[in-house]
């Protein structure tokens, strides 16, 4: 599918993953409509979209917890655009801490913004997809959607449920007969953005990116790949996929490797961090950012560099084995 000229609005463009898809979209020649609380970050990144290809782009801040705004989003996307292809459903927020000291204030408000952010753009996008008979929408959930994880309740629940949203979803617009609208999911694994400086932290210790940590490019390729071929869900990064496929097999081994990984890498123990709710209420201030300094880019290379190092050496025992055959 040519996606050249293509209408997509993305939620949570401000930064990091939501940020690199808008600017993926935008190399494609793709109309992009920036949406987040942050209008000064959207405005940053909205310039850089603007970089590639003179894509055309509309800046809309939008809080997805509030039904009003993106109902608004949806209806000036239309208003500039005549029409919306793609609606990416990104904006997600996190509240780290054991269950009982997570605030109440913080929990509703993860759950509002991932969960709800998500059933309002579903419910704002699709009555305009399907008058125009075609579209996609891409939720974003996360391997933690698959497979929960201590320390972050309210993001794991939330995701389990933006992952049923996409599945109940498809399977309404199945039994109704409607062709030409794609629902898909994607579960990322842990990605290089500014999302766990961002997050509430009632931990009492620094909250840290878990290794291993992919770019938020792999993510935005990702979703423009299921606007091209839709599927039900991608998991993005290698250790993702190996976790879901784990999951399935042996969901009770799952659970405790991802209890003991969360534990002892997602959390410095060595360094104290006081009580924060972060950018749940009050957006960070500044331009964003595509990026959290956690070295995914580096880390990326490093594996890749490792592998092809290790496929070079079975190569070369491969072929020593052969001549002395």
């Amino acid at each position: 599918m040519r996606l050249r000229d293509h209408v997509v609005v993305v939620t949570g463009a401000s930064s990091g993953i939501g940020r690199a898809t808008a600017e993926a979209f935008a190399r494609k020649g793709c109309a992009v409509v920036l949406a987040a609380r942050r209008e000064e970050a959207l405005r940053a990144a909205a310039e850089e979209c603007g970089r590639h290809r003179g894509a055309r782009t509309l800046v809309v801040p939008t809080d997805v917890s509030d039904v009003k705004a993106v109902e608004d989003l949806a209806r000036r996307t239309v208003e500039e655009f005549g029409r919306i292809d793609v609606w990416v459903n990104n904006a997600a927020v996190n509240a780290f801490g054991r269950f009982e000291d997570v605030p109440l204030e913080d929990f509703r408000k993860v759950l509002d913004v991932n969960v709800m952010g998500c059933v309002y753009g579903a419910r704002a996008a699709l009555p305009v997809m399907r008058e125009q008979g075609s579209g996609t929408l891409v939720n974003v959930s996360s391997i933690v959607g698959a497979v929960a994880q201590p320390y972050s309740h309210p993001y794991g629940m939330s995701k389990h449920a933006v992952r049923a949203l996409g599945s109940g979803l498809r399977q309404q617009l199945r039994v109704e007969g409607v062709q030409g609208i794609d629902v898909c999911t994607v579960l990322p694994a842990t990605i290089d953005t500014p999302h766990f400086q961002h997050a509430a932290n009632h931990t009492g210790h620094k909250v840290v990116a878990m290794p291993p940590v992919y770019t938020p490019e792999r993510v935005a390729k990702a979703v423009v790949e299921l606007v091209r071929r839709p599927r039900r869900e991608v998991v993005v990064g290698p250790a993702g996929r190996a976790l879901v496929r784990q999951s399935r097999m042996a969901p009770a081994l799952a659970e405790r490797a991802m209890a003991r990984q969360t534990d002892r890498t997602h959390l410095d123990h060595d360094e104290d961090a006081p009580a924060t709710h972060g950018a749940l209420h009050v957006p960070a201030p500044g331009e964003g950012a595509v990026h959290g300094g956690w070295g995914g880019r580096r880390r990326t290379a490093l594996r890749r560099a490792a592998l092809a190092t290790a496929l070079a050496g079975a190569a070369v025992t491969a072929g020593r084995r052969l001549s002395r055959a």
